[in-house]
């Protein structure tokens, strides 16, 4: 079951949709980019047909949604706490298969990856539902396919993507149907089934190559700016931060920050200690945990290729190359 649109339609069931939900999704932004004459797309609300960009790959992830950059989570006096208020209306996330596997890693680390959900993230989460948007070719960067994110059948309620002067949709949910206006027709989503970027994913690391001379080369190439881990769908962690409103500490909010292992202050200590200092050390770490540690803990890669790590990094250093060249480490340090 779906339906076949022209641009009147598309914007029609669109409407509709917004009536009843809070809309996010890919949107260009002008001039908003590294420099001032640049374009960047990046996740915003929408209420418009137009707004919505659906042939350009989206330059951050949609997270932000559920993983704000700063989040309260409450405001404390000396005698009470006070979770902070949340907009919990229903929201559609318009996204690609790769992001949309990615969700399934966020949903892993915050609601099953131990004896309680959390909170935060759950009160969220259950009010999200997802919008397929099509893939009829690769973008540049990506390397979806070998790590098996290309295509996903589940998890999304309907499908999006341009058809001609036009848009297709499948319906998955048909609660959904009664929001569309167009011609119903049998529709099949478009999804990548090859990448000019190929990546050979080791399968097994050994212990010494945590130990190899082959991170040295990144203390000096990686300048620990975090891009890569801002940008990326699967990257999780957070440190938390207090505000006081009085001198005394007594009065304040405590917020939820995203930060990451490659960024400085992450791994800091009390007493003035600080693990992986050298950038290098701190490489080794996320991609280890990309392509090993997370498997080890819930059988399949974090990483799910979707390029934008080597899109951002302003020293050009290429994930996808950086695992090949590991994969040949391996092999060289083997024979």
């Amino acid at each position: 079951m779906g339906f076949v649109m022209n641009q009147e339609e598309f914007s029609k069931t669109i409407e509709n949709l917004s009536k009843n939900y809070r809309l996010y999704a890919p949107v260009i932004k002008k001039g908003e980019g590294r420099c001032l004459d640049e374009d960047i797309v990046r996740y915003d609300f929408v209420t418009k047909a137009e707004e919505i960009e659906l042939e350009l790959k989206s330059d951050y992830s949609f997270k932000e949604i559920l993983l704000p950059l700063s989040e309260t989570l409450f405001f404390f006096t000396e005698n009470e706490t006070k979770v902070a208020d949340k907009n919990t209306s229903d929201v559609l996330v318009f996204l690609r298969s790769c992001d949309l596997h990615g969700l399934r890693r966020l949903d892993d680390m915050y609601l099953r990856n131990g004896k309680e959900k959390d909170f935060f993230y759950s009160r969220i989460r259950e009010h999200v539902q997802f919008v397929l948007i099509g893939c009829p070719h690769s973008y540049k960067d990506c390397f979806c396919v070998d790590m098996g994110a290309n295509k996903i059948d589940e998890g999304y309620v309907f499908t999006i993507e341009p058809k001609g002067d036009g848009f297709a949709s499948e319906i998955k949910d048909d609660d959904f149907t009664k929001y569309f206006v167009g011609q119903s027709e049998h529709v099949k989503v478009s999804y990548v089934t090859e990448n000019e970027t190929k990546v050979n994913v080791p399968n097994n690391v050994p212990l010494s190559i945590y130990k190899s001379d082959f991170w040295r080369e990144y203390d000096a190439r990686c300048i620990a700016c975090g891009r890569c881990t801002i940008v990326c769908p699967t990257c999780t962690c957070f440190t938390m931060q207090d505000t006081f409103y009085d001198p005394n500490g007594k009065v304040g909010e405590r917020r939820r920050v995203n930060a990451s292992c490659m960024i400085d202050g992450y791994t800091n200590v009390a007493g003035g200690g600080e693990y992986r200092k050298p950038h290098g050390q701190r490489m080794r770490f996320k991609v280890l945990h990309k392509i090993k540690d997370y498997k080890a803990r819930f059988g399949y890669n974090m990483c799910v290729g979707c390029g934008r790590c080597d899109m951002v990094c302003p020293e050009y250093i290429s994930f996808s190359t950086l695992i090949n060249k590991l994969d040949d480490q391996i092999k060289k340090e083997a024979e």
